[in-house]
């Protein structure tokens, strides 16, 4: 596997290759770590991982387009796994993020910035269960940070606490009051939100019901920031912040839930029979039970 000789080197070609690979399950992630090592440990509280996430149209890939710059003018080399939605009906996805993220073609810091797009294929939640293995490959070749910015399902979009060490949820101006801001679960995994768009109307107002909504919450409130993506507000505070945000500490046992129906997950996609089995139970030939008994035995 030259290819990943090669990834080791810089190599972009080579490393999107590799990628493709372990995307495709031409590949695994073990024998890519056999060539190019394991990824570093660091030091307790600090973080790898950052899943970006929040609800359409709120502005992330602008926002995470002014995190980029900010956080490669210091220096630091950023992959970034953009996930897009695929059609349920033909299995297309459009992989558009790179239209929004203009860093990538910025001749002073494109070097810093890697940027691959995913599309979720079968996943039933909003990363792909192929990302996990993508970002340890990453670390491991000397990407310091990888950033993963989930499709935004809305309120139900959990699953990046799966991957990721942090969690940044976006939110926009007049997203509800702090009663709905409750009811989205996603919030309660947030390491920090960012009130993005903060120049229109109602972003301040909104910024003050989310504070107001975590007091009345367990643990430790996590930040709440203003930024505007369009305008350059408040993102050298936020990139800032983020480099060095801990974990809330308020969702362990959520975000190991969600590790546990990753891991579920996982191998029920990469069964080999998973098609086969899908038309047995369409037809009504085996029972619901029957078909998890043979994915169970697969991966014993």
């Amino acid at each position: 596997m030259e290819y990943l000789q090669e990834a080791t080197t810089g190599c972009r070609r080579s490393l999107a290759r590799s990628l493709t690979a372990l995307e495709s399950r031409t590949l695994s992630l073990e024998q890519a770590l056999s060539v190019v090592g394991t990824r570093p440990v660091v030091d307790d509280g600090e973080w790898q991982t950052l899943a970006i996430t929040g609800a359409p149209g709120v502005g992330k890939s602008c926002l995470l387009d002014g995190l980029l710059r900010q956080w490669a003018g210091q220096g630091l080399r950023i992959a970034v796994l953009a996930v897009d939605p695929s059609s349920p009906r033909t299995g297309g996805a459009l992989l558009g993020d790179r239209v929004r993220m203009t860093v990538v073609d910025d001749a002073a810091l494109k070097n810093n910035i890697y940027l691959r797009s995913i599309a979720t294929r079968k996943s039933s939640g909003s990363v792909p269960v192929i990302v996990e293995d993508m970002t340890h490959f990453l670390l491991a070749l000397g990407w310091d940070k990888v950033v993963i910015e989930t499709v935004g399902a809305g309120q139900s979009e959990v699953r990046c606490a799966a991957v990721a060490d942090r969690i940044l949820v976006v939110e926009g101006p007049a997203r509800g009051d702090g009663i709905q801001a409750e009811k989205a679960g996603l919030l309660e995994l947030a390491d920090a939100v960012f009130v993005n768009k903060s120049d229109l109307p109602g972003a301040e107002l909104h910024a003050d019901e989310l504070r107001e909504s975590y007091q009345l919450g367990l643990g430790a409130p996590p930040p709440v920031l203003l930024t505007s993506a369009l305008h350059g507000i408040g993102l050298e505070a936020a990139a800032n912040l983020l480099l060095s945000l801990p974990a809330s500490g308020r969702s362990t046992k959520a975000r190991w839930r969600e590790r546990l129906l990753a891991f579920h997950e996982r191998k029920i996609l990469e069964s080999p029979q998973l098609d086969e089995l899908l038309l047995e139970l369409a037809k009504g030939s085996i029972e619901f039970k029957d078909a998890l008994s043979f994915i169970g035995d697969a991966h014993e």
